[in-house]
């Protein structure tokens, strides 16, 4: 694991943890990550609950959780399928830097994971999205002003040309129902915690970008490093800054994610399906 972890972050802790989680897939590696965002942790009902982690219990997790954030990893068996639900995700406002936040990648792939899916609940820059819309992310604008891979060893100047799985995107579309609204789209990542000005978001939404989050890159650029197969979601939960008189707020955000939780699980499953229809999977 000496590949995956620096020794601030590794030790015993992680090895136990990681010893634990595999006792519940008898030994066998996981198949599928998914990282979820605020107010996503309905996307776990989607089968047998193997296991859960608190993260309060193992010194290994990046400290502090964010509200809509259970801070718990659930281990779920569907379709076959080992699956490790990270419910509660890092963010660099916390203080962490971005390879701290991107604790549950490394995680996912010392348990064997070859693919992650990430969630977020995003403010839409795009006019024609309205919340309770979801974005596939095509592609990423980092500007968090910093990089997971910044002071790692090894071939760190990674290509993120097609980080995000188009294909598999294509078959969640073709399989979604009339009443789920997928867009496709560009998510960019701003640092916070503070939401964007209305300048920022007129910026933007000059740079084609449609959606804005707080998280997401890092994961995603950890997961390429780490040669998974990455996909992610975004729930649009408001209109960004300087569309709507109403000011912004996180209890927003949580409320308008409960609204749309009916949906979660059915997209995890459209993903696992989809994924499952490539088996066996594309090489890297």
């Amino acid at each position: 694991m000496s590949q995956i972890f620096w020794e601030f972050d590794a030790g015993e802790p992680v090895e136990l943890l990681v010893g634990e989680i595999r006792k519940l897939s008898r030994g066998a590696d996981f198949d599928l990550a998914v990282v979820l965002g605020s107010g996503w942790h309905e996307a776990t009902e989607i089968g047998e609950v193997l296991g859960v982690f608190n993260y309060s219990d193992w010194p290994c997790f990046p400290m502090g959780q964010i509200a809509g954030h259970r801070g718990q990893l659930i281990a779920v068996q569907y379709r076959a399928w080992n699956i490790l639900f990270f419910s509660g995700r890092f963010h660099c406002y916390q203080g962490l830097n971005a390879y701290q936040a991107a604790f549950p990648v490394r995680l996912a792939k010392a348990l064997g994971c070859p693919r992650i899916l990430l969630t977020c609940a995003t403010g839409g820059v795009n006019r024609s999205y309205r919340p309770g819309d979801f974005m596939l992310v095509e592609d990423h604008l980092n500007l968090l002003g910093d990089n997971p891979l910044r002071g790692l060893a090894g071939d760190i100047f990674i290509d993120l040309t097609g980080a995000y799985r188009q294909d598999l995107y294509d078959r969640v579309l073709a399989s979604a129902s009339d009443d789920l609204i997928l867009h496709r789209g560009i998510l960019a990542a701003m640092p916070g915690p503070s939401y964007e000005t209305p300048a920022e978001i007129r910026f933007l939404a000059s740079a084609g970008i449609d959606v804005v989050s707080m998280s997401t890159v890092p994961e995603a650029i950890m997961a390429r490093y780490l040669k998974m197969q990455v996909a992610a979601v975004a729930l649009i939960t408001n209109c960004a800054a300087g569309f709507n008189p109403k000011a912004l707020s996180h209890l927003d955000v949580l409320e308008s994610s409960s609204r749309s939780a009916c949906f979660f699980p059915r997209l995890i499953r459209l993903f696992v399906n989809a994924w499952q229809d490539f088996i066996p999977a594309v090489s890297e």
